[in-house]
């Protein structure tokens, strides 16, 4: 079975919304390779229309081996309101997220992705979908935005590893289950 793993980008204060305004500064060569080294286990990203609107209308412009890759990878955009998808590999599937992701683990043999922690990882955690999550803490405090946790269910999560990097950015890395 694929293993999930969701990503996200967070501010030391909990935010994750509109990380281009205030992460892009961090993502230096060793974040892309860091980056690029965890697509290269994963053959499909998962997304909700808010991150492929976000991602779509630059990422296809750019290029370098980790935009390559992203450019490259199967895309699955889940929205009841999208109708098209412009972007390469891209599918919009606008069922039911938990059924469509449970089919999806079941098939082929990379792993799969998640950016951002919307109401698409927010469901797919509450499912039991989720493997492992992947937080980038950054070292900046915002004071407003969109913050990463709301009210919802209770999930005790397990530290499989902590790694800081030089531009102050920690990951830390847990597991579901």
């Amino acid at each position: 079975m694929r293993k999930l793993t969701v990503g996200t980008l967070v501010s030391l204060d909990g935010i994750f919304g509109n990380p281009r305004s205030w992460a892009s500064q961090y993502f230096d060569d060793e974040a892309a390779d860091r980056s690029l080294q965890k697509l290269t286990t994963a053959d499909a990203m998962l997304m909700g229309r808010h991150t492929y609107e976000y991602f779509a209308p630059s990422w296809p412009t750019l290029t370098g081996p980790y935009p390559d890759r992203v450019n490259a990878i199967q895309k699955y955009v889940f929205s009841s309101t999208l109708t098209t998808a412009e972007w390469n590999n891209s599918t919009i599937v606008s069922d039911d997220p938990v059924r469509a992701v449970k089919e999806l683990k079941q098939q082929g043999d990379g792993d799969l992705v998640v950016y951002g922690y919307g109401q698409l990882a927010r469901t797919l955690l509450q499912h039991d979908l989720v493997d492992e999550i992947d937080f980038w803490v950054h070292p900046v405090v915002l004071g407003d935005g969109l913050p990463l946790f709301r009210p919802g269910q209770l999930r005790h999560l397990r530290l499989v590893s902590a790694q800081p990097y030089s531009t102050g950015v920690v990951s830390l890395r847990y597991a579901t289950s």
